[in-house]
C-alpha cells in the first residue's frame, strides 16, 4: 500500500459479520480490506452449526442458492435429561421440509472459505495470517489499523474481531467483558457414514435434526447441550454460563461437562463408531440488549459478536444470521456516509437506525427479557428430574396392580410445586 492510499473501509475479522459487510461494500463497489488473524477464513470461527436463512434470505439473495449448506433442519428436538433418565420430544412439521428452508446447520470451516471467495470476486482484499495489534486515531478519531508492523488507513474501520473485540475496546465503545454476561461453548464434529447418520435419525435425503439438551447436560449450571447433523457428520457440544462454571457447585471444567455429556447412553448411541474430527470453543456473548455498548464511533463501527449480537431463548439459539445482518447494514452505514462524506460518529449513525428498522433490534427487544427467565435454576435442576420422575412412574408397570394416572402425575405435584411452578410461568410469560 503507497503512502497516501486509504482503503474505503478496513474490515477486522473474517467471520460471518465481516465476511458479510466485505461481500456488501465490495459489490457497491468501494475498496475494501479484510484482515484476519487465522489461517484462512473460518480456521478460528466457531458455532454450534445453526443458520436460520429467513430472516437473511433477502439480503443476500444471490449467495443461498450455491452456498455449501450441510442439511435443512426437519425435526426440531429437545431433550430435558435428568440424572438418571430423559424425555425427548420430537417435533416434525410438512413446513419445515418445504422450500425455502427455515433453517440448516453448517460447518463455518467450509462456508466461510466459501463465502469470502464470493466477497474477493466481488472485489475485497482478503489478508489471512495478519493480527491487527491497535487502531489509528487522528485527533480522536479511528482512521485506520496497525497490522504486520504497518500503518493500514481507512475511512472507517468496522470491528468484527469477536466477542472479546480488542478493536472495539481501544475505540472506548466497549468496556472489559463481565463474566455473568459471556458463556463457553466447546464442540466437536463427528464423522459417521452418511447412511449410518440417516438411519439412527430417521432421516431422508438432505433432512437434518437439530436437537437440543437441557438439565443434566451441564451439571445444572446454566447452559445446555446441542446437536446438529450434517451431511456425514455431527456437531455436538455444550454451551456454560461462565459465572456459573467458576462460581456454582458442583465445580467442573467445561471440557469435563462435553466428556460426560458424550458418555450419556442418550448421545454414545448416536455417535458410536463415529470419529472426531474437529474440537473447538469459543466465548458466546449471553448479555442481551442491556449490556450491549456502542455500536459506532468516530471512523468505526462494530457488528457480530463484537457488538453482542448473540441470542438464548432456550428452544433457538441464534447468532450467525444476526452476525450476517449486522455485517450488511455496517456496509449500507459505510455505503451512505461515503455519499455524504462524512465518516464522523454522526456520519454513521445511520447504523443504528438500520439496525432498530430491521428483524435484528426487533428481535432483541422482543427477548430483552430472555436471559433473567433462563437465569432460573430450576430450570437446568428442578424441572429435568420433574419430568422424568413423572414419566419413569408413569411408564412403570409393577409386579401387583398399577395405580391410576392421575394420582401418578398428582403425587410429583403437590400444592409447594404448583405454586412454584406458576412463579416460573409468570416469569416465562416475559418471553
Amino acid at each position: 500500500m503507497g503512502e497516501g492510499e486509504q482503503f474505503d473501509a478496513i474490515v477486522v475479522g473474517a467471520g460471518l459479520a465481516g465476511l458479510a459487510a466485505a461481500y456488501t461494500l465490495a459489490d457497491a463497489g468501494l475498496e475494501v480490506l479484510v484482515l484476519e488473524r487465522g489461517d484462512y477464513p473460518g480456521a478460528k470461527n466457531v458455532t454450534g452449526g445453526r443458520i436460520y436463512l429467513n430472516p437473511i434470505r433477502e439480503l443476500f439473495p444471490n449467495l443461498w442458492p450455491k452456498a455449501p449448506l450441510e442439511r435443512y433442519i426437519t425435526h426440531e428436538e429437545l431433550c430435558m435429561m435428568a440424572g438418571e433418565r430423559s424425555l425427548t420430544v420430537r417435533y416434525q412439521g410438512n413446513e419445515l421440509g418445504q422450500e425455502p428452508h427455515q433453517s440448516c446447520s453448517i460447518l463455518r470451516s467450509k462456508f466461510d472459505r466459501w463465502l469470502a471467495r464470493q466477497a474477493e470476486r466481488k472485489g475485497a482484499l482478503l489478508v489471512s495470517r495478519t493480527r491487527v495489534d491497535d487502531i489509528i486515531l487522528t485527533e480522536g478519531k479511528v482512521t485506520g489499523v496497525r497490522a504486520g508492523g504497518e500503518e493500514l488507513r481507512a475511512r472507517v474501520v468496522i470491528a468484527c474481531d469477536g466477542v472479546m473485540s480488542f478493536i472495539a475496546q481501544k475505540a472506548g465503545l466497549k468496556s472489559p467483558a463481565d463474566p455473568a454476561h459471556y458463556a463457553v461453548g466447546i464442540k466437536e464434529v463427528i464423522e459417521l457414514d452418511r447412511q449410518v447418520l440417516e438411519d439412527r435419525f430417521n432421516l431422508e435425503g438432505d433432512e437434518g435434526a437439530a436437537r437440543m439438551y437441557m438439565g443434566a447436560v451441564t451439571a445444572g449450571k446454566f447452559g445446555g447441550g446441542f446437536l446438529y447433523t450434517n451431511r456425514d457428520s455431527i456437531s455436538l457440544g455444550i454451551v456454560a454460563g461462565i459465572e456459573d462454571l467458576a462460581h456454582q457447585e458442583p465445580y467442573i471444567k467445561a471440557p469435563e461437562l462435553l466428556d460426560a455429556f458424550k458418555q450419556r447412553p442418550e448421545v454414545a448411541q448416536l455417535i458410536q463408531g463415529g470419529e472426531a474430527a474437529e474440537y473447538s470453543a469459543h466465548v458466546i456473548p449471553e448479555g442481551g440488549p442491556g449490556t450491549m455498548h456502542r455500536l459506532y464511533g468516530d471512523g468505526i463501527l462494530v457488528a457480530g459478536d463484537a457488538a453482542g449480537f448473540s441470542m438464548n431463548i432456550g428452544i433457538t439459539v441464534r447468532g450467525m444470521e444476526y452476525a450476517m445482518a449486522t455485517g450488511y447494514y455496517a456496509a449500507r452505514a459505510v455505503i451512505h456516509a461515503r455519499e455524504r462524506g462524512d465518516f464522523s460518529a454522526a456520519g454513521l449513525a445511520v447504523y443504528e437506525t438500520l439496525l432498530h428498522d430491521s428483524f435484528v433490534m426487533a428481535d432483541f427487544q422482543n427477548f430483552s427479557s430472555s436471559l433473567d427467565v433462563l437465569k432460573n435454576p430450576r430450570l437446568f435442576r428442578h424441572y429435568p428430574e420433574l419430568v422424568g420422575g413423572i414419566a419413569r412412574d408413569l411408564y412403570q408397570v409393577p409386579a401387583g396392580s398399577k395405580a391410576r394416572l392421575f394420582p401418578t402425575v398428582k403425587k410429583h405435584l403437590s400444592m409447594a410445586e404448583l405454586w412454584a411452578m406458576f412463579q416460573d410461568y409468570r416469569r416465562m410469560k416475559q418471553i
